[in-house]
């Protein structure tokens, strides 16, 4: 098996639920496969870079995957298929990381600065 980082977009208007139905839906494939699951991340609602398919904001979901090749076609496949994800990006890397992202660490981050780039008056 090798490792795989997973990251895909929900369209914007679907809701949270829907966004871990669409997530459960994706980790049933890796496992129908005989992949494991090391790592699930809800990085919320971002705005994209680009307007894609009309969409200005989605919800991206990260998750390190171990899998064997023809799971990883199959994976796409049905990523591909799914209307409700507007884009998604399969990277094989060598070793899965089971720290933060580099989104959420960002995340955490701007919240205990609290308000230290506010002027004061």
């Amino acid at each position: 098996m090798r490792f795989y980082e997973v990251v895909f977009i929900v369209r914007a208007d679907a809701s949270s639920s829907h966004v871990g139905a669409v997530t459960e839906s994706v980790i049933a494939t890796v496992k129908e496969y005989g992949g494991e699951i090391t790592k699930t991340e809800f990085c919320g609602l971002r705005y994209l870079a680009y307007p894609i398919k009309k969409n200005k904001s989605g919800h991206y979901v990260l998750l390190n995957v171990a899998l064997s090749q023809e799971g990883v076609a199959e994976l796409e496949r049905r990523l591909t298929l799914n209307e409700d994800i507007i884009r998604f990006l399969v990277v094989r890397v060598d070793v899965l990381d089971n720290n933060p992202s580099a989104l959420m660490r960002r995340n955490t981050r701007e919240s205990r600065s609290g308000d230290r780039g506010r002027v004061q008056q």
